[in-house]
């Protein structure tokens, strides 16, 4: 159990790590205007994104399914637990968008600034302080 737990833990460093950075390579990406930089970014975000990105929330999420799954019925009675989940569904929303917006920026078709990215870019940040507040408190 404490194994799954670590690796559930590594995972979510992984996908967190790339959650943070994509958005940021974003924001460069719209900003660029030559064609050079435009390819290097396709191909950072690219390699980002199904080399770290899909394969560590695919762990987060087989991970975590199989700790709860050692306890089901005294998982499911923490309020916090859902919460936690709920957040969870929305940072793979997010996750989702990303892979939108990266399409977006390589076939150039970007009608947002680079300040939009930056805003976007802080909701990853957002989303993972209260899920470790969640997780770390249980306030209900």
């Amino acid at each position: 159990m404490l194994w799954l737990k670590a690796l559930h833990i590594i995972a979510v460093i992984c996908w967190m790590a790339v959650l943070f950075y994509l958005p940021r390579l974003f924001v460069y990406h719209a900003m660029s205007d030559d064609d050079i930089s435009h390819q290097r970014f396709i191909i950072m975000e690219r390699k980002l994104y199904f080399g770290i990105g899909m394969p560590s929330l695919l762990a987060t999420l087989l991970f975590g399914f199989w700790v709860m799954s050692y306890n089901p019925s005294g998982f499911m009675q923490g309020g916090w637990l859902h919460a936690k989940l709920s957040l969870v569904f929305a940072l793979v929303i997010y996750h989702i968008i990303c892979y939108r917006l990266m399409q977006n920026l390589a076939n150039k078709q970007h009608p947002r600034s680079h300040i939009f990215y930056r805003w976007f870019n802080e909701i990853p940040v957002v989303l993972m302080i209260a899920i470790v507040l969640l997780v770390v408190i249980k306030p209900f």
